[in-house]
Formats: C-alpha cells, sequence, structure tokens
C-alpha cells in the first residue's frame, strides 16, 4: 500500500499518533471520541502503511470479523436491524476505515477529511460499529442502538453521530448527496475524496441515475461509487424485481470508470478504490453475498429484516469466530 493511501496529512498528523488542531464534533446525544480506540486505529493504519499485501489482508479480515461479531450482538441485543445488508457490506467498510479514508476520529470536521457516505442507511449498525472501531465513539453506547433517545437510530443521522456525513435512510439519496459534496469539495480547492456506498436494489431509483449523469459530465475524479452488489434487496432478488445489468456499463455510459472485485476480498477492493484515475468517477461493483459470515443468513432474503433469536445468535457468533 502506498503511505498516501492509508495515511491522514494534517498539520499534527492524527495517523501517527498526533491531535488535530480543532475539537470533535460531539452528536445531540453527547457521543464523544474513545481515545483508547483512536489510539488502536491509528496504530492499525500506521501498520497497514508499512505492511506487504498477505500481512495487510489479514489485518483487514480480522478488523471485518470484529465488526460482523458486533453487528450480530447489537442486532440481537436491540431486537431491531438488518442483519444480512450489515454483513455483505461489512468488508467493504472494514477495507475503507482501516486503509483508505483520510479521517480523524478526534476530529470528525477537520476540513481536509474524506466524506464517506453510506446511502443504504438501513445497515446503520455495520457503519455505528465500524466508526467505533476507529474511535468516533465509545463500542459500549452500541448496546443503546434504537434505543429510544439514543442517538443510535435505525439509520444515521449526521446530527447525532460524530463521523456520520450525511443522514440517510431513503434510498436514492446518498449517491446525489455525494456528487454535491465532490463539487463543492472541487470548488473549495480541496484535495478531499468522496466515496459513497449503495445497495444494488436503490439503483432502481432513478436519482441515482441522474447523479451519475452528473458527475461524469462534470468529470469527478475525487469521487467513488461503491456498489454493495448482493443481489437481493427486500422481498426479492434485485433481477426479480428491475434488472440491473449489465450494470457495469450503465455506469461507463454516463462517463464512469466501472471496476467489478469480489466484494469479500479486501485486497481486490483496495486495489479498486486506490488505483490512479484517468478523469472521470469510479464505480467499484462489489460482488457480496447477503449475510456473509453465517450459513444460515447467507443468500436469503428474509435476513433483509430478521432478528435472530437467542439460538441463532449463539450459532451465528459461533461461526464467526
Amino acid at each position: 500500500m502506498r503511505p498516501s493511501d492509508t495515511t491522514i496529512t494534517t498539520p499534527a498528523d492524527p495517523a501517527s499518533g498526533g491531535t488535530a488542531a480543532t475539537g470533535a464534533r460531539t452528536g445531540s446525544g453527547g457521543l464523544r471520541p474513545d481515545q483508547d480506540a483512536i489510539g488502536e486505529w491509528r496504530r492499525l493504519r500506521e501498520r497497514l502503511a508499512h505492511s506487504d499485501r498477505a500481512a495487510s489482508a489479514a489485518a483487514l479480515a480480522a478488523l471485518a470479523a470484529g465488526i460482523r461479531r458486533t453487528v450480530i450482538g447489537t442486532i440481537s441485543g436491540a431486537g431491531l436491524g438488518h442483519a444480512g445488508g450489515d454483513l455483505s457490506v461489512t468488508d467493504i467498510l472494514a477495507t475503507l476505515y482501516g486503509a483508505v479514508l483520510r479521517v480523524d476520529p478526534a476530529d470528525p470536521d477537520w476540513p481536509e477529511r474524506d466524506r464517506f457516505i453510506l446511502s443504504k442507511g438501513h445497515c446503520s449498525v455495520a457503519l455505528y460499529t465500524t466508526l467505533t472501531t476507529c474511535g468516533f465513539f465509545p463500542a459500549e453506547r452500541l448496546r443503546t442502538f434504537a434505543a429510544p433517545l439514543s442517538p443510535l437510530s435505525g439509520h444515521p443521522s449526521r446530527r447525532a453521530v460524530p463521523g456520520v456525513e450525511t443522514s440517510t435512510g431513503p434510498l436514492g439519496h446518498g449517491l446525489p448527496v455525494g456528487v454535491g459534496v465532490a463539487v463543492g469539495l472541487r470548488l473549495r480547492g480541496s484535495a478531499a475524496r468522496t466515496v459513497v456506498v449503495l445497495g444494488d436494489g436503490e439503483l432502481q431509483e432513478g436519482s441515482n441515475w441522474e447523479a451519475a449523469m452528473t458527475a461524469g459530465h462534470r468529470k469527478l475524479a475525487s469521487l467513488t461509487a461503491v456498489v454493495d452488489r448482493n443481489g437481493l434487496q427486500q422481498g426479492a432478488r434485485t433481477s426479480a424485481t428491475n434488472g440491473l445489468e449489465p450494470l457495469a456499463d450503465k455506469w461507463r455510459a454516463f462517463g464512469w470508470e466501472a471496476v467489478e472485485v469480489d466484494g469479500h476480498d479486501h485486497l481486490a477492493l483496495l486495489d479498486a478504490v486506490t488505483a490512479p484515475r484517468a478523469g472521470r468517477p469510479r464505480c467499484v461493483i462489489a460482488r457480496t453475498v447477503k449475510g456473509r459470515g453465517v450459513s444460515f443468513m447467507e443468500d436469503r432474503v428474509e435476513w433483509h429484516h430478521r432478528v435472530p433469536d437467542p439460538e441463532q445468535t449463539r450459532l451465528a457468533l459461533e461461526e464467526l469466530r
């Protein structure tokens, strides 16, 4: 990996243990940085910046495994969540936060941070868990997920959760916002990148294709869209609802680069996101499995929105060791 892809560069470099100059944004729920977790995350980033590919793959796999276990425990405890989609997007989130995004958990509003938007906002537990591994807020706050007045609601809120760039939930909104963010950063002369993760089912929303057309026209090379292509949506397969293929060709027709990768291969994801640009936005179509890692959830449509009972939770955690 190139250090420039894994290291935050601020006047006091957070990735190497420095402290950002400005204060952390605290959400309305009182979520504050976890300094111990921030230290661990910075050490991980430093190791990844100097690791060979095999060691990098192992470290990212371990990070993703921990996220998956916490996701299952959090959803089971809350009695609410989207386990299937959370597990399919986990490797994407682990790769981005473990080795790509230039962010500072001690200063969520650092002006030169990369902007990350989870357009498939119903998979908030995977995002919240990932944010805790970076130290944006303490992991014990996950126990309040979906509780009355908790900042950790079923869909992420920018006003409540540090590290969340825009509130998402209604599908088809994340990419249009991401295009606007990328345009704004360009106007400011910022080198910050914008990454949007979308569900494949939400690509049936026309707003995404209006945004894609705009991004292609403006040649927003700082913008990356990652599609969590697990082939399932609420109630059915995407192919039964509204066929999306040939998906890569559609993105190319709108002026984007498009690559297809195994969405559970961390190094393939890393290469796809960080490869040099040819002056255009890039779409990474990440082929994933809904419910990845839990045999009775994998590729099962009913786990789009279903909560494991205590025995299923036990079995899932055993499989995710």
